[in-house]
C-alpha cells in the first residue's frame, strides 16, 4: 500500500486498531436500548442490541470496499440524501429474503457474496488470459494429519513448556508500530490482574496524541485524541481477551470445545498445520501451525454481525526467547480496513505493571 498524508494517516489509525467505523461519531454505550431506539431513521436493521450497528456497518464497508461516506452524508448519518443508502436498505432486505426463503434463515448469502469486495458486483464471467482454470475436485483434508491434542501439545512445547509459559505474570513491550507507510512509538503492558484474568493497553503515540486500546480483564474501550470513548462489545471483547492472556496456548483447549484439521496451508516461507477452534454458536477461529517448529504462525478471528462475520488476522513473525518463553518479536494485524505491523524492540516479562493503566476513563458527556 503506498504512504498517505500524516493527515489522513492519523485520521485512519483509530478506526483500524478496532476495525470501527469511529467517523460515526457515535460511541454506542452499555445499556438495554434497539437499534432504533438509540439511533435515528433506522429501517431495516430494527430490534437488534443498538452495539451491534457498528459491526454490521463494518460488513458493509469490507464486502463494498467503501468508506461510511459512500452512503452516509458525513455528519448527518440519519439522513436519505443518497441513493446509495436507499439502495443498501433494499439490498439488506433482497439478502434476508433470500435466507429465509431458501436457506431456512441460515445467513448463508451475504453482501460479500456477490461484491466481493467491489462496490458493484461483476455478474459477468472474467476471461483470463491464462485460459479456463481446470475443474478440481474438493480437498479432503490429508488422513494423516496430526490430531488436534498434538498439534496443541507441540505449540506448547515449542514456547518453552507449561510452567515456563505459566510463570509469566506480566509482559512490557515497546517498539514501533507502521501504518500506511508511516512509523510510529508503541508501549503494550500486558499482565495477569488480581482476578487472574488478562489485561492489556496499547498506546500508539502519534504526532496528535495517543491512541489507546484497553481491555482490564471485564470491559475494553478505544480512545483517541479529540474522539469520543469507544466501548468494546460482543466480539471486540472476545477478541480484546484473547490477545490480553498470556497464557493463551495453555488455555486453548479448555476455551474450545470442538476441533477439526482443515488444509495444510504456506504462510510465507513456511509449510503449516490449520487446525481450527470452535463453540456452539459461536464463529470459529482459526490457528496455523509451522510444520518444523510447531510454532503459531497465523490466526484468523471473526466478529459476528448482523449481516455477516467480520475477519481479524494476526501473523506472528520472528520468535525468540524472553525469559525462556518464545515470544514473536513482530506481528501483523490485517482487517478489511488495512493493516498494521509492530515491532518489538525491547521485551521485558515479569516486571510491575501499575493498577492505574487500566482503571477505564470516564466518557465525555
Amino acid at each position: 500500500m503506498p504512504p498517505v498524508s500524516q493527515a489522513r494517516f492519523l485520521a485512519l489509525v483509530p478506526c483500524l486498531l478496532l476495525g470501527v467505523a469511529f467517523a460515526l461519531g457515535q460511541a454506542p454505550s452499555v445499556s438495554a436500548k434497539t437499534t432504533d431506539q438509540a439511533f435515528k431513521n433506522i429501517q431495516v436493521l430494527k430490534n437488534l442490541p443498538e452495539e451491534q450497528l457498528i459491526p454490521a456497518m463494518q460488513f458493509v464497508s469490507a464486502s463494498l470496499g467503501v468508506g461510511c461516506d459512500f452512503c452516509h452524508v458525513q455528519g448527518k448519518f440519519d439522513q436519505d440524501d443518497k441513493k446509495t443508502k436507499l439502495t443498501a436498505r433494499k439490498m439488506m432486505q433482497m439478502v434476508a429474503a433470500i435466507n429465509q426463503n431458501n436457506f431456512d434463515g441460515h445467513r448463508e448469502v451475504t453482501c460479500n457474496t456477490c461484491h466481493n469486495g467491489a462496490a458493484h458486483p461483476v455478474s459477468i464471467p472474467v476471461i483470463s488470459d491464462s485460459g479456463p482454470k481446470p475443474l478440481m475436485p474438493e480437498a479432503a483434508p490429508p488422513a494423516s494429519l496430526p490430531t488436534a491434542d498434538q498439534l496443541l501439545d507441540k505449540y506448547v512445547h515449542a514456547l518453552g513448556g507449561d510452567k515456563v509459559i505459566g510463570a509469566v505474570s506480566s509482559r512490557v513491550i515497546e517498539g514501533t508500530a507502521t501504518f500506511f507507510g508511516h512509523d510510529v512509538a508503541v508501549e503494550i503492558f500486558d499482565r495477569v490482574g488480581p482476578d487472574q484474568s488478562g489485561q492489556r493497553i496499547s498506546f500508539m503515540h502519534t504526532p496528535n496524541g495517543d491512541n489507546v486500546t484497553a481491555f482490564n480483564g471485564h470491559e475494553g474501550w478505544l480512545s483517541s485524541p479529540g474522539r469520543p470513548l469507544m466501548e468494546m462489545h460482543g466480539g471486540e471483547v472476545d477478541a480484546a481477551r484473547m490477545d490480553a492472556d498470556l497464557q493463551f496456548a495453555l488455555h486453548l483447549k479448555q476455551n474450545y470445545s470442538e476441533w477439526k484439521p482443515d488444509q495444510e496451508e504456506k504462510i510465507g516461507a513456511h509449510d503449516a498445520y490449520q487446525l481450527v477452534a470452535s463453540n456452539p454458536n459461536q464463529p470459529p477461529l482459526r490457528l496455523y501451525f509451522d510444520k518444523e517448529s510447531g510454532l503459531l504462525l497465523r490466526l484468523v478471528r471473526y466478529a459476528d454481525s448482523p449481516l455477516g462475520l467480520n475477519p481479524t488476522r494476526i501473523d506472528f513473525e520472528a520468535y525468540s526467547p524472553v525469559d525462556g518463553v518464545q515470544v514473536p518479536h513482530r506481528w501483523t494485524v490485517a482487517r478489511p480496513s488495512g493493516q498494521f505491523t509492530i515491532q518489538a524492540k525491547e521485551i521485558r516479562q515479569n516486571v510491575p505493571v501499575s493498577d492505574d493503566k487500566f482503571v477505564k476513563p470516564a466518557a465525555a458527556p
